[in-house]
């Protein structure tokens, strides 16, 4: 009985860890758009530089996160998580008070180096703490990561007019969250087997040679590839449609906050079936079908294409949730979740730039989101066959 409750407490605990971590994993990106304007000025940036600002996430999760297998291995996952939280409350903490915008950008690339490791190993932590529950606690940490990107998105703007109007107060304010984080990792980075164990990616396997490695970088590029051209470009083509700026607000808004039930919903399914491949097609139907809607009339029915694309957003959650249900064990769910998002974060790279580029080319949004319907097509095929019922 007592051992129960003491694996209950331990279980309770790491949860809580996990979920705080969460919370953490989108602050340093939405928060910067509300107040972009006003960074601008007060660095004295110029709009190639705030174009670099938008890319710098991508190609940290990119590049930095092939690092963590590595550094997993040799000083235990908590730990490394807890130097990623650091890294992350440093960045926040420094970069609003950055001279000038070299030293902004550097800054930020540290608090997202942060956030690159941590993304890539709480799916190894669910797998080894939660082996039974892997689909629901994915799913609550999924929600946990929405709810502390909306926040952030909603919230520094009325925190930086609390600060009258001092925007490096409004983004500092958001390192709180990151220091919030910091004990309970500390805590479970100083338990017996944090250096090593299981969960430390020390495993033999070279998952690059897998298919449904492949398979699983695929569909989290082009998942990511349509999250980032809906967060970079959907307003603009509700607007350019003629609705209000608000209305397009608001109805971008409905993209984000339709993944706070779904992915809870989506990923405690997904988990308690043995293949994920009738989901990953369902999710690509629903944005092909809100793609093609906008593609023909974006003011017939915005509210209607708002959630169907909503609705095709939780494959993010679905992607982790196959992650860690792909690999047989922690170490390689580690190498796995490294591959899968390091890979697929490169592939999405391109994406809302060339939508970009083929509007100017075309002088219309037709011809771009044509190229987004068309991509939902290796988006289903590519999660048909990462939801198969197979073990790396």
């Amino acid at each position: 009985m007592v051992i129960k409750e003491s694996a209950r407490t331990s279980g309770l605990f790491a949860l809580t860890a996990l979920l705080l971590a969460a919370v953490n994993l989108r602050l340093a990106v939405t928060s910067i758009g509300p107040v972009l304007t006003e960074i601008r000025t007060g660095l004295g940036m110029s709009a190639t530089v705030a174009g670099l600002l938008t890319s710098v996430p991508v190609l940290c999760f990119a590049s930095i996160g092939l690092a963590a297998p590595r550094l997993a291995a040799r000083f235990g996952p908590a730990r490394v998580i807890l130097g990623g939280l650091l890294l992350l409350t440093a960045g926040l903490s420094v970069r609003p008070f950055a001279g000038g915008p070299a030293l902004f950008l550097l800054l930020s690339a540290v608090a997202l180096a942060g956030i690159a490791v941590v993304n890539v190993l709480l799916p190894s932590i669910v797998k080894d703490r939660f082996p039974d529950s892997v689909g629901t606690v994915t799913g609550l940490y999924s929600v946990a990561l929405n709810i502390g990107a909306t926040t952030a998105a909603a919230a520094t703007v009325p925190i930086t007019g609390a600060f009258g109007g001092d925007w490096r107060l409004g983004l500092a304010c958001w390192s709180l969250a990151a220091v919030v984080a910091l004990p309970p990792w500390l805590l479970l980075a100083r338990e017996r087997g944090a250096a090593g164990g299981s969960a430390s990616g020390a495993d033999p396997v070279r998952v690059s040679r897998h298919p449904v490695a492949w398979a699983l970088a695929v569909y989290f590029g082009m998942q990511s590839t349509s999250a980032y051209v809906i967060i970079g470009w959907l307003p603009e083509i509700y607007r350019d449609a003629g609705v209000s700026p608000a209305m397009a607000g608001l109805l971008f808004a409905v993209t984000s906050l339709l993944g706070v039930p779904l992915s809870f919903l989506l990923s405690s399914y997904a988990g308690r079936l043995r293949s994920q491949s009738g989901i990953a097609v369902v999710l690509g139907v629903f944005g092909i079908a809100g793609w093609a809607g906008l593609w023909a009339s974006p003011a017939a029915a915005p509210w209607l294409w708002a959630v169907l694309l909503g609705v095709v957003n939780a494959a993010f959650p679905l992607a982790l949730t196959m992650i860690a249900l792909r690999g047989r064990n922690p170490g390689t769910v580690v190498r796995l979740s490294a591959f899968a998002q390091s890979v697929g974060y490169l592939f999405a790279i391109p994406g809302p730039i060339l939508v970009g580029a083929l509007h100017d080319w075309s002088g219309g949004w037709r011809v771009p989101l044509g190229f987004m319907v068309a991509l939902m097509i290796p988006q289903i095929a590519a999660g048909f066959a990462a939801g198969r019922n197979r073990q790396i």
